[in-house]
Formats: C-alpha cells, sequence, structure tokens
C-alpha cells in the first residue's frame, strides 16, 4: 500500500477534508436557516455558496441536505450544565438559565420555530431534529422532576410532561415578551421562574 492509500485509509470515511470546511458548512447552514421562512428554500447550492465551498465537500461529508440540517441545528445545543444535585430549585434554576439564554439566541429559536411550524410539511426531518434536539433535554427534566418526586420536593401526583411543558412554555413567553432585542431582560429572571413554577409543582 502506498503512503497515498495509507492516508486514505486512516481518514475515516464521509469525513470533510478540514474541520474549517466543516464548521464553515455548519456556520452557512444556521445563517440560511435563521434568514428563511421554511427549510424548503434551502438548498445544497445556497449553502455551498455561503460557506465558500463546493458542493462535492458538503456531499463528502452529509449524503444529502437533511442530514446536514440535524447535524448544524444539533450544533445548537449545547449538553445541559452538570447538575450539582443538591436541591430541586438549584438545578432547575441552572437548566431555566440555558433555556433562557437559548430563547434569547436567533439561532437557537430555529430548534423551536421549526418543530412548531414545519411538521406538516417535513414530518421525518421534525421527528429527527426533535430526537437530536429536545428529546434529550426532555429526559434530563424527566428524570430531574422525578428525582424531585422521590425526594419529595415535588408533589407525588405531579403530572412530569405538563410540568415540563410549562417551564419550557413560561421561558419562551417571558422572552418573547421583552421585543427582539431583550436586552432588559431582568436580573434573576431564571429563579422567579422556577419559584413560581415550584408553587404548583411542590407538595401542599
Amino acid at each position: 500500500m502506498t503512503t497515498t492509500d495509507e492516508t486514505q485509509a486512516a481518514r475515516p470515511a464521509g469525513r470533510p477534508r478540514s474541520a474549517r470546511a466543516e464548521k464553515a458548512i455548519i456556520e452557512a447552514t444556521l445563517d440560511l436557516i435563521s434568514e428563511s421562512s421554511g427549510l424548503g428554500e434551502l438548498s445544497i447550492e445556497a449553502i455551498a455558496a455561503r460557506a465558500g465551498v463546493g458542493k462535492t465537500t458538503i456531499y463528502r461529508r452529509w449524503s444529502n441536505k437533511e442530514d446536514l440540517l440535524v447535524d448544524a441545528l444539533a450544533a445548537l445545543k449545547a449538553p445541559l450544565p452538570a447538575l450539582a444535585g443538591r436541591s430541586l430549585r438549584e438545578d432547575l434554576v441552572a437548566c431555566a438559565e440555558v433555556f433562557l439564554q437559548e430563547a434569547r439566541n436567533a439561532r437557537s429559536r430555529c430548534v423551536m420555530n421549526i418543530a412548531m411550524n414545519e411538521t406538516e410539511r417535513h414530518p421525518r426531518l421534525v421527528q429527527r431534529i426533535h430526537q437530536a434536539t429536545i428529546a434529550p433535554r426532555r429526559a434530563v427534566l424527566t428524570a430531574l422532576l422525578q428525582r424531585g418526586i422521590a425526594t419529595g420536593e415535588l408533589r407525588a401526583d405531579l403530572d412530569v410532561p405538563v410540568s415540563i411543558a410549562s417551564l419550557i412554555g413560561t421561558v419562551v413567553w417571558y422572552v418573547r415578551g421583552f421585543g427582539p432585542d431583550q436586552e432588559d431582560l431582568p436580573e434573576g429572571t431564571a429563579e422567579r421562574v422556577i419559584d413560581h413554577l415550584l408553587v404548583g409543582m411542590s407538595p401542599r
């Protein structure tokens, strides 16, 4: 085997030739998603042009547009912080802080907007985006609330899915209520949101 053959064999199949190119493609995809009114408007040609790469560079890493969109949107969702586990309130506040920051970011809001608005037109894509971005967060919150029930910090009859929807919905509504810039979001918002929700979630 020649040196060239060995180099090609060592490089995982389908990977881009440079991390810089992959980052440029992901960034270009996210830019175009945030600028467009729907996923149907996006094209590999437009993404390649924005990223400054050829279409073949994209296809070396992603076999189709759907795979690229899923990876790009998943990149927006950083893992939740390590939860201290000292109290349910502290851990919920830590999660709420992440959700608030994401809700204030135009790119991060794309995930929720797509999940809410593109289901009928792109059901399979939305399902994959949900599995990659929303389901892991929901699993963390579910485990956290179930722990709170077990420790007695929450009501034994707590409806966990409704509680998760209440938390996420309140954060999104609260942030959007402050307008597009959201520079005046009060300090301690995460604490206030969680404290109000816990009034209804805690044992009576």
